[in-house]
């Protein structure tokens, strides 16, 4: 009795009533939806535009280190917090023209001297260390070339197959996109890139 008494009290709800809540429910639905599909998007932005960005490998030139096809993702912050280093794998806009994009190991920083002879690598005189390379590998001798203040000299890891500054000279410091973090794909090919 108190149960239908209660009912009672509520006036019904007209079918028109019911219609509009329905779709009042159903626009809440669909405008959540539409709402988090615009945060993503302009999330999505905002990460690779200034914090992180994919890359294609479209050439050999840095085996054994990234092969050609590889994917890659490449650190936008990194050198906002401190310069780049020897060694670091980065990419950056092709001097000769900015819309195409390199990967290249940066060997030689702005002031210093590098000279490759004998298989070596030299920077201001002294041996220089490539862990990177495989044994025993080799490429012609070049230099000695001083590299200018603000910019860098790179060069593939694949040395007798890679088109780098002993070709087309030296990388400004502007010009850089980022530092190359990890290799994403393929799967078997999943590492951090150092």
């Amino acid at each position: 009795m108190l149960f239908t008494a209660i009912w009672t009290k509520r006036p019904p709800i007209p079918l028109r009533g019911v219609v509009a809540l329905k779709l009042r429910q159903e626009a809440g639905f669909l405008g959540d939806i539409l709402e988090s599909l615009i945060i993503a998007i302009v999330l999505a932005v905002i990460i690779r535009t200034f914090i992180f960005q994919p890359f294609y490998i479209p050439s050999g030139s840095m085996m054994p280190t990234l092969y050609r096809g590889d994917r890659i993702i490449v650190s936008k912050l990194s050198y906002r917090f401190h310069p780049p280093q020897r060694g670091d794998i980065i990419v950056f806009r092709y001097p000769h023209n900015p819309k195409k994009t390199y990967i290249k190991r940066l060997i030689g920083l702005g002031g210093e001297t590098v000279t490759l002879a004998d298989g070596r690598l030299y920077i201001d005189g002294r041996e220089t260390p490539e862990p990177y390379l495989p044994p025993n590998t080799y490429f012609p001798d070049f230099g000695p070339v001083k590299v200018p203040e603000g910019s860098y000299f790179l060069l593939g890891d694949n040395r007798m197959n890679s088109e780098d500054s002993r070709v087309w000279g030296f990388l400004d410091r502007r010009l850089i996109i980022g530092k190359a973090v990890l290799v994403y794909w393929p799967l078997d090919h999943v590492k951090l890139i150092h």
